[in-house]
């Protein structure tokens, strides 16, 4: 099978930081299911790991964490899937990536495929959704409004509350799934940040009540929209550079939530004063650890896939960089590097 792999970790612009390779089919068994893949997305964990993580002697590491295709074969545990689904995921960060065209994968980290999107739009969201998902509801604890219930029943629970979120980075690839999970299935009044008028333009599309500019004060920036203080924060970037105004902007007994791997030590001393908690989120913990409700990424697949078939959430999707092959790989990489992008970036077919 077709794959792309590295055998040494290096820069992006270095002409072997990323080969088109043939390794041999994967075999399916117990819980895994046997992809044939159709689509990916690019994730800044693929650089973050491409620069870091030196593969074994003589072997080449496959990144990608994030597919939808069709299943080819199972292996003799598999309960909820059958050879010919089409199903998206994440997958886990211990095992090879997706990055090729057949990928094995644990069943019970996978959800069956939006039917109203198509293979790059459905590619963009399985991580951010899931680190989205996780972050909102198993993280920060807030309760999901079911989207399902009567018009008036939705109405009444989404009524104004004292509950603040302000998300940090807003528009990127996790940002610009996890504001339209908070709008649609929280109370929460919803704060994004953007310092682009392209990307505040996307935050705003996405439903957020409120956009500011996280290039400025943050405290400044509320004090402008009328918000003394908010009750919860996700922060998806930049989180030690924003850190002593995202306690400032927190009110007593508030939440923060946080994915990045901050550059600068944070003083969590900072967070006592006001009794202020902090939540870390790392979607491969379940599959890294096997835990015991591994399960749940399967099921929050599925619900977020019929969120966007009832037409509640719409794809993140930001550019197409064509076939998946090392050359247009690289050229994903750098863009993700580059701090610029918006939305997700994909890739379909080999």
């Amino acid at each position: 099978m077709k794959a792309i792999g590295y055998l040494e970790a290096k820069a992006i612009d270095q002409p072997d930081a990323l080969l088109d390779i043939e390794l041999p089919m994967p075999t399916a068994t117990g819980r895994d299911v046997l992809v044939n893949v159709n689509a990916i997305s690019v994730n800044p964990v693929d650089t973050k790991i491409r620069r870091n993580a030196q593969p074994n002697e003589g072997e080449h590491k496959i990144l990608g964490w994030d597919a939808v295709g069709e299943i080819v074969a199972i292996g003799d545990d598999v309960e909820h899937y059958k050879v010919g689904d089409k199903v998206w995921y994440a997958g886990d960060i211990t095992r090879q990536g997706t990055n090729a065209e057949y990928h094995l994968v644990d069943e019970r980290i996978v959800g069956k495929q939006p039917l109203t999107l198509s293979n790059k739009e459905a590619a963009a969201l399985p991580l951010t959704a899931i680190t989205a998902w996780e972050l909102l509801f198993d993280r920060l604890g807030f309760n999901v409004i079911s989207h399902v219930a009567s018009d008036q029943a939705a109405n009444e629970a989404k009524k104004p509350t004292d509950t603040r979120l302000l998300i940090v980075g807003a528009s990127g690839g996790v940002g610009s799934i996890l504001t339209q999970l908070a709008v649609k299935l929280t109370n929460a009044t919803v704060i994004g940040t953007a310092s682009r008028k392209e990307s505040q333009a996307w935050v705003a599309s996405l439903g957020a009540d409120y956009v500011i500019d996280h290039s400025k004060s943050l405290t400044e920036e509320l004090a402008r929209i009328g918000i003394s203080d908010v009750t919860h924060v996700i922060s998806l970037t930049h989180t030690d550079k924003h850190f002593d105004e995202i306690v400032e902007a927190l009110a007593p007994q508030g939440q923060l939530a946080l994915i990045d791997d901050p550059q600068e030590p944070i003083d969590i001393m900072k967070l006592k004063r006001k009794s202020l908690s902090l939540h870390w989120e790392l979607m491969f913990t379940r599959s890294m650890f096997q835990t015991a409700d591994m399960d749940k990424q399967r099921q929050l697949l599925n619900a977020v896939s019929s969120l966007i078939d009832d037409g509640e959430l719409v794809t993140t999707l930001g550019q197409n960089f064509g076939k998946i092959n090392a050359e247009n790989l690289k050229k994903a990489h750098a863009y993700i590097e580059s701090g610029k992008s918006i939305g997700k970036v994909v890739l379909e077919g080999f």
